[in-house]
């Protein structure tokens, strides 16, 4: 419920102020799935929640969800919290629920904001995860520069892919680090 009055509430304004042009909409898949990202600024997640049609979770850092208004306000409107250097089960499971609903779960895999914005940073595993245990495709999606007031951005949605060469394989790091390098090759076209 919150999601979308927060969403009603800002999209007429994130537009005027944040336009962006959307290429290939149409690769979004129609059920669950895995929205993959590079990740710019803290304006990335306006330009995918706001002009993405589908009640989507994000995948946030826990430092996000500090303070009590903060907290309440994020985990209503679905954010996850994960802890970027620990194994975090309990977010984990909470992502895979999400995926086994038929949602979409949004991640910037690069796990911070990249400053120089132009090579795609080392990706981390989770996606790769995601995707394994819930054999849900992938959506890799690029956003072109660092959002400013005004200023027209675009955001390029990739062709959907999958995993399904580890779908059978043992979970361990090697499996995640070979996904990985997939992922990131599949997310580096869009550059």
């Amino acid at each position: 419920m919150m999601y979308w009055l927060t969403y009603i509430l800002t999209w007429p304004w994130i537009r005027l102020f944040y336009p962006c042009k959307i290429k290939n909409k149409k690769n979004i898949v129609k059920g669950g799935g895995i929205l993959i990202c590079n990740h710019l600024s803290s304006l990335d997640v306006i330009y995918v929640g706001s002009y993405i049609h589908r009640r989507l979770n994000f995948l946030g850092k826990k430092e996000l969800f500090d303070k009590k208004i903060k907290n309440w306000f994020f985990k209503s409107i679905g954010v996850i919290p994960i802890d970027r250097n620990n194994i975090d089960l309990k977010s984990i499971k909470t992502c895979l629920s999400v995926l086994k609903k038929g949602r979409l779960l949004v991640v910037f895999p690069e796990g911070t904001r990249n400053k120089g914005g132009e090579d795609l940073q080392t990706l981390k595993n989770g996606s790769a995860m995601f995707s394994i245990k819930s054999k849900l495709p992938i959506v890799p999606m690029h956003i072109e520069k660092r959002g400013k007031i005004f200023h027209k951005n675009t955001l390029t949605i990739g062709k959907p892919f999958e995993l399904t060469e580890f779908y059978n394989k043992k979970l361990d790091s090697e499996t995640l680090a070979e996904a990985g390098k997939f992922i990131q090759t599949e997310l580096e076209k869009l550059f």
